[in-house]
């Protein structure tokens, strides 16, 4: 997808992989996956007046929430920041069932998902599930997961555009897990926050609520709930 959108390509492009061997996680983490299970990747170019990019992972985030209630409406799913989707287990708490991928290439924006369709894979200090043993339909395969994916970036895409980024805050907020969530962020230079979810910013950043009655606000790191 890097490839084509440095050769031009055209905005709503999606490239689909059946298997993973050479993916890449958060802050560069090799990463693979098993046929079965969802790698995607589609292109946004940048136009003018769009909100910051950045914020795509947001809506990202919405639209593949949005796409899990629809293939399996039983699940509970939440988002956590920025954009995972997560799967409270009564035996193992919450589990990963989807992650999200920006990567900026020149004008373009590359938002890359991956999903666990049928198989949850072993991660370290990670528990993960999938669509299969959530209990979704019986025809939601990777195929059919992607068709109804691009279905919903492609509405919350336009929604950005028209309606602005706060429109998409809301509905990140309504799919996120409470306000007062214990979370615990490792942020860039190694160090760590933590303290209780208080909502978004406006331009999408991480507000936490320290133990001393602070407000800190995180604009990068990973995200572990306690």
């Amino acid at each position: 997808m890097a490839a084509l959108a440095g050769s031009g390509a055209s905005e709503g492009l999606w490239l689909r992989a059946e298997r993973q061997t050479g993916g890449k996680g958060r802050a560069g983490r090799v990463w693979s996956s098993q046929s079965g299970n969802l790698h995607i990747s589609t292109l946004v170019k940048r136009q003018p007046g769009d909100p910051a990019s950045h914020t795509l992972a947001l809506v990202a985030a919405v639209a593949a929430h949005a796409a899990v209630a629809e293939l399996a409406p039983a699940i509970a799913v939440t988002i956590k920041w920025p954009n995972d989707l997560m799967v409270e287990q009564p035996a193992s708490g919450s589990a990963k069932l989807c992650g999200m991928l920006l990567e900026a290439r020149g004008d373009a924006v590359i938002v890359g998902f991956g999903m666990n369709v049928t198989h949850a894979p072993e991660i370290e200090e990670r528990t993960t599930t999938s669509l299969a043993s959530c209990g979704a339909r019986a025809d939601s395969d990777a195929a059919r997961t992607a068709e109804v994916l691009a279905e919903q970036f492609a509405r919350w895409l336009d929604c950005w555009r028209r309606e602005g980024l706060d429109r998409i805050r809301q509905a990140w907020l309504k799919a996120a897990h409470p306000v007062g969530t214990s979370l615990r962020v490792l942020l860039p230079d190694g160090t760590q926050a933590e303290g209780g979810f208080a909502g978004l910013a406006a331009d999408g950043a991480l507000l936490l609520m320290g133990r001393d009655g602070r407000q800190v606000v995180i604009h990068a790191g990973d995200v572990f709930a306690l």
